[in-house]
């Protein structure tokens, strides 16, 4: 979903905001000639939910989306609408990044860094056949997220748009899995038969052991909001077991443009309230989809949908 594609060009310039207590409309002009100080760039991020299995759907808009000068482009469903992994004749498997390198490309010719969301169960691997099933071999998935990390963060990486310079592979962010609570995407639990807990573990391993890589980070719960049970529970397993966490992250979709600071304000508390916390209060925190309303509705394409991404924005700088 790209709220951020439509609305943002809209705060440089002008817009017009419907008065709740009237129908009048505010006549805000903004002076783009003026300088009142540097502008944070924190919100220069930019979320493609991969709705569009086979279409590489940056490429149509490469030089509109270059225009808003992104950091980092969010790119889920890596393994499933690229058909990353399969088997060879003897039954290992076989990686082919070919068709998820185009759309890498793409996100690079915009200006930005890829932010991958890793998932989701590639069929030859899933205990179920699923999508959203469990690996039959947590092995086997410890490997495919350390080639995932090899071939994007590896200091040798050539991508068919060319050979880069280090600095465009360095701090890619892997983020694991995606709102695994939902029931579409697998209802994973903190604990238990089904765990986030364990699939976060042999991801991280799988990162760890990726040679010869650039600096990257690695993340979760990813949620579909922020709860402080997932957040203190997949915290607690992680210094149990000593590993490593580069950013928490979840989702929230909310007409309330206040929302999405509370849930700052919220974590820091829950972080605050024991000190086993404290080591990771500094760490980056990253709603990594966020907007109006989780489904397609029309009002995104509205000057109500720009006011509320505006507004929101502004709450978080």
């Amino acid at each position: 979903m790209f709220v951020l594609v439509i609305t943002i060009p809209l705060f440089f310039y002008s817009f017009q905001y419907f008065s709740r207590a009237a129908s009048i409309k505010a006549n805000i002009v903004v002076n783009i000639n003026k300088t009142s100080g540097p502008f944070p760039d924190r919100w220069k991020a930019l979320a493609q939910g991969g709705e569009e299995s086979g279409v590489r759907m940056l490429e149509q808009v490469v030089s509109k989306v270059s225009g808003l000068y992104p950091k980092y482009i969010r790119l889920d469903h890596i393994y499933d609408f690229y058909n990353v992994v399969s088997r060879d004749s003897s039954n290992n498997l076989k990686f082919d990044f070919s068709k998820l390198d185009e759309t890498v490309c793409d996100i690079y010719h915009t200006g930005a860094k890829p932010f991958f969301s890793l998932g989701y169960m590639p069929p030859t691997m899933s205990d179920d056949g699923s999508l959203i099933g469990k690996p039959k071999n947590w092995n086997e998935w410890t490997f495919l997220v350390q080639k995932t990390v090899e071939h994007y963060s590896s200091k040798n990486t050539v991508l068919p748009c060319g050979a880069m310079e280090n600095i465009w592979k360095t701090d890619i962010y892997y983020e694991v899995w995606n709102e695994p609570d939902l029931e579409s995407f697998g209802k994973w639990k903190y604990t238990g038969a089904k765990s986030y807990s364990d699939l976060y573990f042999y991801s991280v391993k799988g990162a760890t052991r990726a040679q010869d890589v650039l600096p990257y980070k690695i993340g979760g719960p990813v949620t579909t909001a922020l709860y402080k049970n997932w957040i203190q529970r997949f915290l607690d397993y992680i210094i149990a077991n000593n590993l490593r966490i580069d950013f928490i992250s979840w989702h929230h979709y909310s007409k309330k443009t206040d929302d999405y600071t509370k849930d700052i304000i919220n974590l820091n508390k829950w972080l605050g309230e024991n000190p086993k916390y404290d080591r990771y209060e500094n760490l980056p925190k990253i709603i990594s989809e966020w907007g109006y309303d989780s489904e397609k509705n029309p009002i995104a394409d509205t000057a109500v949908g720009a006011a509320h991404t505006v507004a929101s924005l502004r709450n978080l700088l």
